[in-house]
């Protein structure tokens, strides 16, 4: 299965594993799943930090990306073409983007977020 993690569930796994839900945590663990990083939530980190509202560690959030074995998962063309095709149940850019990305590498998105599931996306909750 294919998984891609939403930013706070990234942070979430790497800080705070313990917020997890059992079934996101046994699913994110489990080698056979292929867990995509995007750097969309990377971009989100820092924008947040930026204007500071999060204090995590970018520098360590890429570390824990790796140590992890997350696929990082870059902006493609395909991403992009989904996304101009999702309606605007929210306001928040970098959700949208997520969706599109999990939608385009039909991947489950795995999410806190109760409105990702108002979008053509599998979802796996995440707390």
């Amino acid at each position: 299965m294919r998984l891609l993690i939403d930013t706070h569930v990234l942070l979430w796994t790497l800080l705070e594993p313990e917020r997890l839900n059992p079934r996101a945590h046994e699913l994110l663990v489990d080698p056979e799943h292929e867990v995509l990083a995007s750097i969309a939530s990377l971009w989100e980190i820092a924008v947040k930090k930026r204007a500071g509202k999060l204090h995590a560690e970018l520098g360590l959030v890429i570390e824990g990306i790796a140590e992890q074995g997350f696929v990082r998962l870059g902006l493609e063309d395909a991403h992009l073409q989904a996304l101009l095709g999702l309606p605007l149940h929210h306001r928040d850019p970098f959700d949208h983007l997520l969706i599109a990305q999990s939608i385009a590498e039909d991947a489950a998105f795995v999410t806190g977020d109760r409105l990702a599931n108002r979008y053509p996306v599998e979802v796996v909750p995440a707390g």
